[in-house]
């Protein structure tokens, strides 16, 4: 990755009324990296990424895209970043191909689509109207008519939100191939598995702050967070026999559940013995790492469902 950045938010303030929307936050993002704004709903995150687009006036601070002011310089800043908006929508009977000619005919340079319609596994519904896709196929288009000008950033905002599970992984794999044709991505989202998986450097945001900025991994490992192991218990069990251990920091109990919390790489091992030598029965054995989710409850002392205020 070179260290060049092509987004810098500067001090970036905006408010709606007597509600701060985003409240003074600064961030860069560099050349062919995938930067990730995460928070509940209502932390500030598509705000942000308006005023990154362009189609938000900030009240205050600077922001700049490949070297151009979004607001005094838009028309020479747009053919060269493509936006997928949280919501989105077309002519219910404007087919696939269709909605890929029209936009490619509003831009001075454009791909050939075609194989973008292969590319992106819209092909077999190239003559689909918008209305009979499904909300994977959907999105996929969204991300196509983002694509058909060939921009040097793509801007995503809650690109899976209403997706299930395989379609949210399926849309994973398009934007880890989107990058690696040397594209620049920003995008938002309140999934933290989502975060963990894609983003090279992600910004935390809480009611309009960013309260911590960093790759997934020195987030978690910076802020010092607890492994897990989690069992169900039977009866009579004892939480004097595992809390004693030196790789445990605290037990938990919630019903027929035991939550053990350490630091220690050797806390699995240490638990079941103490577990098999005091004669303890347990199930359902499974380590479970830390993750974003408990980096932003350690900060905000909330849960991400808890912060979504709207």
């Amino acid at each position: 990755m070179q260290n060049d950045a092509v987004v810098t938010v500067a001090n970036l303030r905006k408010a709606y009324g007597p509600v701060t929307a985003v409240d003074d936050i600064s961030f860069g993002v560099q050349r062919g990296e995938i930067f990730g704004l995460i928070g509940p709903n209502g932390a500030g995150k598509t705000t942000t990424i308006e005023c990154i687009e362009g189609l938000r006036r900030p009240d205050g601070g600077r922001v700049e895209v490949l070297g151009l002011d979004p607001q005094r310089e838009g028309d020479s800043l747009r053919p060269r970043i493509g936006g997928q908006l949280q919501e989105s929508a077309l002519q219910d009977r404007l087919r696939v191909w269709e909605a890929l000619d029209l936009f490619a005919s509003l831009y001075g340079k454009s791909v050939d689509w075609e194989p973008l319609l292969d590319h992106l596994g819209l092909a077999a519904s190239r003559n689909t109207a918008f209305a009979k896709l499904s909300g994977g196929q959907k999105q996929r288009l969204f991300v196509a008519l983002a694509l058909v000008h060939d921009p040097e950033i793509v801007l995503l905002d809650e690109l899976t939100t209403g997706l299930d599970p395989q379609g949210r992984r399926g849309v994973w794999e398009l934007i880890a191939d989107i990058r690696s044709r040397g594209k620049t991505i920003v995008l938002t989202t309140h999934f933290m598995e989502e975060a963990e998986r894609l983003c090279d450097r992600v910004a935390v945001l809480d009611r309009g702050k960013i309260v911590a900025l960093g790759s997934p991994e020195a987030l978690i490992r910076e802020l010092g967070e607890e492994s897990r192991v989690v069992f169900s218990i039977d009866e009579g069990f004892e939480r004097e026999s595992v809390a004693a251990l030196p790789s445990v920091t605290r037990v938990e109990i919630i019903g027929e559940r035991a939550i053990v919390h350490g630091h220690s790489e050797r806390m699995m091992v240490e638990v079941v013995n103490a577990l098999s030598g005091a004669g303890f029965r347990f199930r359902d054995f499974r380590t479970e790492q830390p993750t974003l989710e408990d980096v932003f409850l350690r900060l905000t002392g909330r849960s991400m469902q808890e912060g979504e205020d709207g």
